[in-house]
């Protein structure tokens, strides 16, 4: 059976004046007025007009095809879209499904004559008007508004905005802060947890150029009316890509590649087209069976780890079960333990009673007494470093499910695309703490994470190889000898 249907919208700006509880009532009031029976409402509250894509409006297409729909009522006919192709797609599936529309303000709407589809195709041509007008004049007015300074959106960490400008709040120091610490080469993990800031916010706060007393306006900059919290010196030292003082290559992973064999840093190599590999060298010599990786393979295996360890949950679950299985204490152990001090603590009691009594002297109680409380030292440092292996276990899944969390949201392959070369050494300085080479596989160190093992062929990688890069940044197939 068909049902008669009322389509609602209200975009942001429509809130006030055309809400969807007043559009439903007129709807319903027009129903009754034609006899069309019960109605039920389909609203997209907060969506544009611009185009079909929209949640009750795919309700409503899926119901039209189905041909459960017999009459459709609307307030105005711009509430189903603002745009001209999308008027003709609707005219021509209502025109199909025998679907009769209403509106309140325009009448009934005949979407079976030609007379009816010419005057919904001025509705529609008013309504892309009224759209295309309405976007033309936010753009003026956002020009106009960054030529004088002020701040559009909402205001960022250590702001609140007032009178339409950006005034410096209780945050404001903390912001300082975190400038003066990336400067000095603290890590974003490290400003995380000092600040108690999430890492997201931390690393959106040393990008943002507001803090200099700028504003933005379509990808540019210009100067602000609100007060800047940081220098332009500031802002350039925290986005230094290492920490000051420390000599580093130019390749991102320089520093980071370690031989698995003898853990030694690996040293970086440049071909004859300054294309940058690694390799042992210990004393001028390469570990037995360490073939040279190319440093672009080495990133790749860097992204899949970080990639892997924050969004695979099956290997999360394994990781999790890992630690909480390492957390778990000798509990024989601890028991035998406890039970040992307590053995210990009634013979220094009753050495004491003896000591009382005069049945021993005072020599003889010393010697035994130091005898008993040396041997309850060590077993109580040995409850110590148990609780410490505890804890440090605990710390470390703690800093695991911290980094998944800071990474749940975040499209981590989109972030390296976008990143100047400087973020991208940033974030390889803040997340990965090693790669070390072995002669069939790599291991990947994240921090917070334990190591994730990464074959060479997922790399792209090969087993045995030249010392040599070829043009697509994969090391070549041709063993030694050919």
């Amino acid at each position: 059976m068909k049902q008669t249907v009322a389509y609602v919208r209200v975009s942001t700006e429509d809130q006030a004046e055309h809400s969807p509880e007043a559009q439903a009532k007129r709807c319903r009031d027009l129903a009754t007025l034609k006899g069309l029976g019960p109605v039920r409402v389909l609203a997209d509250e907060g969506w544009s007009g611009k185009n079909l894509d929209r949640p009750q409006m795919a309700e409503l297409l899926a119901m039209v095809r189905a041909g459960e729909v017999g009459h459709l009522i609307v307030w105005r006919w711009d509430r189903m879209s603002r745009d001209t192709g999308d008027f003709s797609t609707l005219v021509k599936l209502f025109s199909q499904f025998g679907v009769s529309v209403h509106s309140v303000n325009e009448g009934d709407l005949d979407v079976a004559s030609a007379a009816g589809r010419m005057q919904i195709g001025v509705h529609g041509v008013f309504a892309q008007f009224y759209r295309d007008q309405t976007t033309e004049n936010s753009r003026m007015g956002a020009l106009e508004a960054f030529s004088k300074g002020y701040h559009q959106n909402r205001p960022p960490t250590g702001y609140d905005l007032i009178n339409k400008e950006l005034v410096p709040n209780e945050m404001a120091p903390i912001v300082k802060v975190i400038f003066k610490l990336r400067a000095e080469g603290a890590s974003v993990q490290a400003i995380s947890e000092v600040t108690d800031l999430c890492y997201s916010t931390v690393y959106q706060i040393l990008k943002n150029r507001t803090y200099l007393g700028e504003v933005k306006y379509s990808g540019k900059y210009g100067p602000g009316r609100h007060e800047p919290l940081i220098t332009l010196e500031e802002f350039n030292a925290s986005t230094r890509g290492h920490t000051p003082g420390r000599r580093r290559s130019k390749d991102l992973c320089s520093g980071k590649i370690r031989c698995g064999n003898c853990g030694q840093v690996a040293s970086i190599q440049y071909n004859n087209r300054s294309q940058p590999t690694y390799r042992c060298r210990t004393r001028g010599k390469s570990c037995p069976g360490q073939s040279s990786r190319s440093a672009p393979g080495l990133v790749r295996a860097a992204l899949l780890g970080l990639r892997e360890l924050t969004h695979d949950t099956k290997l999360q679950e394994a990781i999790r079960a890992g630690f909480q299985t390492a957390s778990v204490p000798d509990v024989g152990r601890s028991m035998t333990i406890q039970s040992s001090l307590s053995s210990l603590a009634t013979k220094k009691r009753k050495l004491l009673d003896l000591y009382y009594a005069d049945r021993i002297d005072g020599s003889t109680f010393s010697d035994e007494e130091r005898r008993l409380s040396a041997q309850m030292t060590l077993l109580e440092a040995e409850l110590v470093e148990q609780d410490k292996l505890k804890a440090k276990v605990q710390a470390k899944e703690e800093a695991f499910d911290a980094l998944v969390e800071q990474f749940s949201g975040i499209d981590f392959d989109q972030i390296w695309e976008e990143a100047t070369p400087a973020e991208r050494r940033i974030l390889i300085e803040d997340f990965l703490e090693n790669i070390y080479l072995y002669p069939d596989r790599l291991t990947v160190q994240v921090a917070g994470a334990p190591p994730i093992t990464v074959t060479l062929h997922e790399v792209g990688l090969r087993l045995v190889c030249r010392t040599i890069v070829s043009k697509g940044g994969l090391e070549p197939p041709r063993p030694y000898g050919h």
